[in-house]
């Protein structure tokens, strides 16, 4: 065996080792795929279509919980100056999740040493009232709120998301201020966001736009 061919079969096995598989039979994924939280320690693992199925549905005694995939844009949900410094977070970023195990609301804000739990206690009826259309499902849902460079940017977002955010933000934080680039992909990561995000605006659009089309092709 030749030393390009044994170089060639490493870099072939490393790209297996690389290539991500459901976490819970194996199997090879996609690039997009399903996520699941499990319940014990809080871990995200992948998963293929079939095994995000089995756990569709929760129960109390269930080891895993899907993670939704939608995005929804909160175009009018209103948190004060007031409300916001009262939490005393060091950030203008931050997610909130009503957690099964602690009972409560839990904020955590994003910084290059991870996900830190906020020591203050958010009260639910302050923070999550005004989302009365469709509840956060514990857990595996946030409310993520980027308040930096004077934005007000507030989504209900899957959990994964917001260690995806929080990860951006280790990898490329620098100094104290965390540098021109952690905000450059900070940024492009609330962009993707409003790109696949729905709102009942653009909902009311789209079902407009249908009834158009409806009207267009009978006329």
């Amino acid at each position: 065996m030749t030393k390009t061919t044994i170089q060639a079969l490493r870099r072939f096995s490393r790209k297996r080792q690389q290539a991500e598989c459901c976490e819970l039979c194996g199997v090879a994924l996609p690039p997009q795929h399903q996520h699941m939280l499990e319940r014990s320690n809080g871990q995200i693992r992948c998963a293929c279509e079939p095994c995000a199925i089995l756990f569709s549905h929760r129960g109390e005694h269930q080891r895993y919980l899907r993670i939704p995939r939608d995005i929804r844009l909160l175009e009018n949900f209103k948190i004060t100056d007031a409300e916001w410094n009262a939490l005393l977070l060091p950030i203008d970023l931050a997610f909130f999740v009503e957690s099964s195990k602690a009972g409560r609301v839990v904020a955590f804000y994003p910084g290059p040493a991870g996900a830190t739990e906020s020591a203050i206690e958010v009260l639910q009826d302050g923070i999550l009232r005004p989302i009365v259309n469709r509840p956060l499902e514990p857990d595996v849902e946030a409310l993520l709120i980027n308040r930096t460079h004077n934005r007000r940017d507030y989504y209900v977002v899957p959990i994964d998301h917001c260690y995806r955010l929080t990860g951006l933000i280790r990898k490329h934080w620098r100094g104290l201020s965390g540098g021109d680039e952690v905000w450059h992909h900070i940024d492009s990561f609330f962009a993707d966001l409003a790109e696949r995000a729905t709102s009942p605006r653009r909902d009311r659009e789209g079902a407009l736009n249908t009834t158009s089309e409806v009207e267009r092709a009978h006329a």
